[in-house]
This record gives C-alpha cells, sequence and structure tokens, in this order.
C-alpha cells in the first residue's frame, strides 16, 4: 500500500477538493465515520458500565490526551507536567503505548528522552502492566499517561484533555470524515481542559472555543497555553539561540500531526517562509528521503531548514546539502493563572514527600 497524503486527505475532508470523485469520497468516509462512531460508543458504554475492567495502579495517575487525531501539543504538556512534579521532588515515570517505530522507541520518547533525562519513559500497549512495571521496578509515586484520553483500561486520577485552538473539535465530524476521536460530548470525562496555541487565534475565537467546552463541560477548569519556543538544536543536541531569525529565508518540513501549527509558530518568529513541507505524522525518514529533502532545500534557496524536534532526533543531521538544518525546540506555557491546575496537581502529591538535601 502506498502512504496517505495527509495533505490530500485534510484538503478531501475539509470540502477543499472539488469534484465528483471527492464527493463520492467524503461520502464513503461518512459511511465510515458512522462505523466509527457506533464502535466508539459501544466501547465507552463498556466501560461506563463495568463491562470492561479498569485496573487501579497503587500511585496517582495523570492522563494527557486529546479528542482529535494529529497533534495538540501533548508531548509539551507532558514535559510541563513532569518537570512541576520533579521540581518538588516526586519519582515521575512516563507510560505510553508507543508507535511510529517497530524498531525502538518512537520520536515522542526520543524528544521527552532528551528533554527530561531524569524521567523513565515506558512503552508498551498495555499500559495497566506497565504501570505495574513503573512502582515495582522503578519506585516510581506518580504516573503520566502519554495520550491516554481513550486509553480506559487504566484508571486515572487526574484527566488533563487538549483541545489545539487552531481545530478544537477537528473540522466536526468523527474520523474518517473528520478528525474527531470520539465525540465532543466525551470531553465531559475531562478533569481540566488545555487550550494549546492559544495564542495563534483571535481573542473572539478563543472565547467561542472557551465557550464550547464550558457548555460540554462545565466543571472542568479550562486553561490557555502557547507553544513557547526556547531554541534551536542541531543533530548532536547542542542549542543555539533564536536571534536572528526574523527575516530569515528559511525552508520547514515536519512529520507532525498539525503542520499549520508548526508554520503558525515559524510566522510569529518573523520568518520568511519559502516553503513548508510536511510528512505523514511519525514519518519514518529514509536516506531517500534525507537526499530528497537536500535538494528540495537547495532548490527553494533558503539559507536555513527548520523542522521540528519530534523530526530532528530521528535525522540526527546538523546540514542538509550546503543549508544548514536545525530543530526548533518548543516548550508549553500556561498563560494566565495555572492555580486551577496547580491545586490538583498539588492534592495527588505524596503525603510524605522526599527530604531534599
Amino acid at each position: 500500500m502506498g502512504r496517505i497524503d495527509p495533505e490530500g486527505f485534510l484538503k478531501l475532508v475539509r470540502g477543499e477538493t472539488r469534484g465528483p470523485l471527492a464527493t463520492i469520497g467524503r461520502l464513503g468516509l461518512g459511511l465510515g465515520a458512522v462505523g466509527y462512531g457506533l464502535g466508539v460508543a459501544a466501547r465507552n458504554a463498556a466501560f461506563d458500565r463495568g463491562f470492561k475492567t479498569i485496573h487501579r495502579a497503587r500511585v496517582p495517575v495523570i492522563s494527557v490526551g486529546n479528542l482529535t487525531l494529529g497533534g495538540t501539543g501533548k508531548t509539551p504538556m507532558v514535559e510541563w507536567l513532569a518537570r512541576w512534579y520533579r521540581e518538588r521532588g516526586v519519582r515521575v515515570c512516563l507510560i505510553s503505548r508507543g508507535y511510529g517505530r517497530a524498531d525502538a522507541v518512537n520520536d515522542e520518547a526520543l524528544v521527552l528522552e532528551e528533554n527530561l533525562p531524569d524521567v523513565p519513559h515506558l512503552q508498551d500497549p498495555d499500559r495497566a502492566r506497565l504501570a505495574e512495571v513503573a512502582v515495582d521496578e522503578l519506585e516510581t509515586e506518580l504516573i503520566l499517561l502519554d495520550d491516554g484520553f481513550q486509553h480506559r483500561r487504566l484508571a486515572r486520577d487526574l484527566d488533563v484533555v487538549l483541545l489545539d485552538a487552531i481545530d478544537p473539535f477537528g473540522l466536526g465530524r468523527l474520523f474518517p470524515r473528520g478528525l474527531l476521536r470520539e465525540p465532543p460530548r466525551s470531553l465531559r470525562r475531562a478533569d481540566a481542559v488545555v487550550i494549546t496555541r492559544a495564542d495563534l487565534i483571535s481573542a473572539d475565537r478563543l472565547s467561542a472555543i472557551r465557550s464550547a467546552a464550558s457548555r460540554l463541560n462545565g466543571a472542568a477548569p479550562i486553561l490557555e497555553a502557547r507553544h513557547a519556543p526556547r531554541d534551536l538544536v542541531d543533530g548532536e543536541g547542542d542549542a543555539s539561540p533564536l536571534d536572528g531569525l526574523a527575516g530569515r529565508s528559511v525552508a520547514a518540513f515536519c512529520g507532525i500531526g498539525n503542520p499549520e501549527g508548526f508554520r503558525r509558530t515559524l510566522d510569529s518568529l518573523g520568518c520568511r517562509i519559502v516553503d513548508l513541507r510536511p510528512f505523514p505524522d511519525h514519518h519514518p525518514y529514509s536516506a531517500a528521503d534525507v537526499a530528497d529533502l537536500a535538494r528540495w532545500a537547495e532548490a527553494a534557496g533558503a539559507d536555513l531548514v527548520l523542522t521540528t524536534q519530534k523530526d530532528s532526533v530521528k535525522l540526527r543531521l546538523s546540514n542538509l546539502g550546503p543549508a544548514p538544518l536545525r530543530a526548533l525546540r518548543i516548550g508549553l506555557e500556561i498563560l494566565g493563572d495555572s492555580a486551577p491546575l496547580e491545586v490538583r496537581l498539588a492534592s495527588l502529591l505524596p503525603e510524605d514527600p522526599p527530604i531534599r538535601e
């Protein structure tokens, strides 16, 4: 089977691709979404009514997840939470399903390993089993469940759900007709809602998203966050400041769930983007891809090539042909008052916190 063209799929489901074949294609995707929705509803009902077993870990579990396919900023949120607890001396372990690489840990795990070297990360589809391993073998005091909103086998003490401000509700349709993994009403299971990339939209649009989230779940606090650019990283992991990006001719590429978010972040830095090339999420770059990207960057006339840290950790290159290659490293920054979330985080701190020397 050939690779799915992410741009082509998005244009189709958004209605940007016109013509009889596109119309038939959207009808077919709509029928697929009906079946998908029935499956999601049946699975959630099985957990809600106790037909499926929910396993509870012996330590608190915080899940970070979303309603949609594609990137909402889960990895930066997980990193922010891990740092919050590590600063308070709590032994944290990250657990996730693991996907995107058959032979090793995936790209998101590599990013977290680079940014959080003192936090272990376990990957396996059986996350209930991983929770036991984390406690028994790593003496973990708190578990962060990455991309865990739909993984209901493992009980959680706090469900943090992210909404991407650029497209918070996945075009308003279930996959494959849209990008929703489950209906928006599922947001009622959330204990806290974080609107990511809130700085990239208008105040009116942000207010509308907050209102929609509040209607779906009036009990959960709603926070706003941005993906704050931190620095540039080369293939060796060495960092350099962001100074000098404004006005510079940049070619960019990424294999992430939301390439538009990456484009807007680069725009906010004042880059002159001569071309942006998207790849499918979790794209495994081959030698042929690297050679092709080098030719593409040279043809674009860019004097710098930028990508995401998630892509860079798989490439480990500092140049593409004659052009330098750098990854834009970002960190999550809560905008406004973070107290409503931090109060909930503090309630899960160990009763006898470790003594710092």
